[in-house]
């Protein structure tokens, strides 16, 4: 599979200020460039216009009712068909909002890039907000997420991230089942900058709650037991007779001495104990939560890129939203 960020001319997309991303690809610039700025160097100023559709029949060409082509100015490359209320975001307005909020926050740029052929516009903030566990030895950073995507059925979306330091992890925010600490915005509707401000002041609030449920994961510890059946139930082996097991099921056939585990569950069961800044925390819920977004961030996908879109937008996402929920709960029961 192709890498996920787009590619022009031999470049990526992208642009960085500080170390060297995941992936060492992009454009390095200086740190204290604006949003606006990094996204020029980035190479996404450019814009999104709206043509009708039409195809040919016969020797006619007919006008599709009800739909619109997303093309590119640049290139004028086809980014999507949408329905004719879809108001396309552009980059400029979405990272002009992104400059306000970045120096209302006191924040700086990190990143800005394109996934997906230029149908997914990013950009990375570093917030200043940040916590540590063990003395100050594990440390979590927080990032602000701009994506505007130029696709059918995603919205502008904002929210924080956070990442541990310690191993580049991209960590999920959602507790108590809400699985967005951000905003949506709706294509048929205009861009509204105090809306997003508004939604993202009590977003950011949640952070200290994140803090709070990191520091209670990383004082109750697991028993082999339970790290087995929360893998088991992160992981779920999808096929063949183990399917939908209970717990008791597995493991009586796993002291009977069957492979009955999925093998990213198998696979978890020693990263536990490798990944980086595994002595941190060792054998604790925190340290068995990190463990799957290693996994999520590292291991489990084609490429880094890939990678960082499953995490960011797709099926990682999820897996990190469960994990984090699953092991909260085990923790309030250890």
């Amino acid at each position: 599979m192709s890498h996920e960020l787009e590619i022009v001319n031999g470049q990526a997309q992208m642009a960085y200020s500080g170390d060297l991303p995941w992936h060492g690809l992009g454009v390095q610039v200086g740190d204290d460039l604006t949003p606006q700025e990094i996204m020029e160097a980035a190479g996404l100023d450019w814009s999104v216009e709206r043509y009708p559709l039409t195809t040919d029949v016969g020797d006619q060409t007919i006008t599709v009712p009800g739909k619109k082509a997303l093309v590119r100015s640049s290139d004028n490359k086809v980014l999507d068909v949408v329905g004719d209320q879809w108001i396309p975001v552009q980059n400029a307005d979405a990272f002009q909002f992104f400059d306000d909020y970045v120096k209302a926050g006191g924040m700086s740029m990190h990143t800005a890039g394109s996934l997906k052929d230029g149908r997914i516009i990013w950009g990375l903030a570093k917030v200043n907000e940040t916590f540590s566990l063990f003395g100050g030895k594990d440390e979590v950073d927080s990032y602000l997420l701009l994506s505007n995507p130029h696709n059918y059925g995603r919205g502008v979306d904002v929210r924080f991230t956070p990442t541990r330091v310690v191993c580049n992890n991209t960590l999920s925010m959602a507790l108590d089942g809400k699985a967005s600490l951000g905003i949506s915005l709706n294509h048929r509707q205009e861009f509204n900058v105090e809306k997003v401000k508004d939604a993202l002041n009590a977003a950011s609030q949640q952070m200290d709650t994140y803090h709070e449920a990191a520091q209670f994961m990383a004082t109750k510890r697991f028993n082999q037991d339970n790290l087995i059946e929360y893998f088991s139930r992160v992981f779920p082996k999808t096929t063949g007779r183990n399917k939908g097991m209970t717990f008791a099921e597995l493991m009586a056939d796993m002291k009977a001495g069957k492979n009955v585990l999925s093998r990213n569950a198998s696979t978890a069961l020693e990263v536990i104990h490798t990944q980086p800044g595994a002595e941190l925390g060792a054998g604790t819920w925190w340290s068995a939560y990190n463990a799957v977004t290693y996994m999520t961030n590292h291991t489990l996908g084609v490429n880094a890129d890939t990678r960082l879109q499953s995490a960011w937008y797709g099926h990682n996402k999820n897996t990190n939203i469960e994990a984090l929920g699953l092991a909260v709960e085990y923790a309030d029961a250890a």
